[in-house]
């Protein structure tokens, strides 16, 4: 009987179980390590926790949020690349870190298509155009006129070197063929503060940070930087309507995770998230953020990631951004 027993456990039949669903069944059997390469506080961090705490409900283990910030949150980033691709570290990614930092930066110690994969979105933020309250423009047209009008007389704040801010205002440049400067700051209160007191003309900002400027009047929305209106400011055109189709510099936030992740663990992880971002609470925190839900398939996600990383990476090489 023990003979028969081993022939039958060690038989064609019992072997031919998929690894792949033995993974899918068993997955996750520990609590999974979810590292945010930016500080505790802001949006990314709190987008994170918000997802984490009803991905842990629906996985039935703990998802550890590990804030690892540096470097335009290329530290973090060099961690989940060198942790093992079995679905236990993901980690979140705003637009710059898929997109833009593997062009903007000479040295990094992970290649972002090699070693990531693109699991899904999260949410979106939309863009919006302000100036000065003295400038003497309504419209993107106007502004552009002024600027043709007055070479060397515009410039625009953004919140570092590279930042989104800074790309979409040179991507404006390059579609008008106009004349700014660029004035960097050590973050967008400070860069936000000297448009509002017109040292500097204009910045691109997020909707959920203009908005209390733009209600007081002390900002001038001109347009959104995005392929819809936004519903919080559903009177304000796009820059598209202004003859500049495709213009869409829209944060966003997504997940990714270790390339070689098994196919069916990514499914598992992709399906969860979706249903979290449909819960009216995890939308309800979203819109108090000023940030819009939205999941991706993997390939959708994969997609924009590399739709945008050409964007980018050849906006930063025509205005010659370098970071070393």
């Amino acid at each position: 009987m023990d003979r028969l027993r081993r022939a039958l456990l060690l038989s064609p039949l019992a072997l031919a179980v998929p690894a792949g669903a033995v993974r899918a069944e068993t997955y996750p059997s520990k609590p999974i390590r979810f590292v945010v390469p930016w500080p505790a506080g802001g949006v990314a961090d709190t987008v994170a926790r918000v997802v984490a705490d009803k991905l842990s409900e629906r996985l039935g283990q703990r998802l550890i949020v590990e804030n690892k910030p540096g470097a335009a949150g290329n530290i973090g980033m060099a961690q989940v690349a060198a942790a093992p691709a079995d679905g236990y570290t993901l980690v979140l990614t705003p637009t710059g870190n898929l997109t833009v930092n593997q062009s903007l930066f000479k040295n990094l110690q992970f290649d972002t298509a090699r070693d990531f994969l693109p699991l899904t979105l999260l949410a979106t933020v939309p863009n919006v155009l302000v100036v000065g309250k003295s400038l003497p423009v309504k419209s993107v047209t106007e502004l552009v006129a002024y600027a043709k009008a007055n070479p060397g007389k515009l410039s625009f704040a953004s919140p570092g070197a590279g930042s989104g801010a800074h790309l979409a205002g040179e991507l404006l440049k390059a579609d008008a063929g106009i004349d700014m400067l660029h004035v960097p700051y050590t973050g967008i209160a400070p860069a936000m503060n000297d448009v509002v007191g017109e040292r500097v003309s204009m910045m691109f900002l997020g909707i959920s940070s203009a908005l209390p400027q733009i209600n007081a009047g002390a900002l001038k929305p001109l347009a959104i930087a995005a392929l819809q209106r936004s519903p919080q400011l559903p009177d304000v055109p796009l820059v598209a309507d202004a003859g500049f189709p495709g213009f869409d510099v829209t944060s966003w936030y997504g997940i990714a995770v270790r390339s070689g992740t098994p196919p069916e663990i990514v499914d598992r992880l992709y399906r969860e998230i979706a249903e979290v971002l449909k819960l009216p609470d995890v939308k309800e925190r979203f819109a108090g953020m000023g940030v819009e839900p939205g999941a991706l398939s993997p390939a959708a996600f994969g997609d924009l990631v590399r739709s945008e990383s050409r964007k980018w990476g050849d906006i930063i090489k025509r205005a010659d951004i370098k970071i070393e």
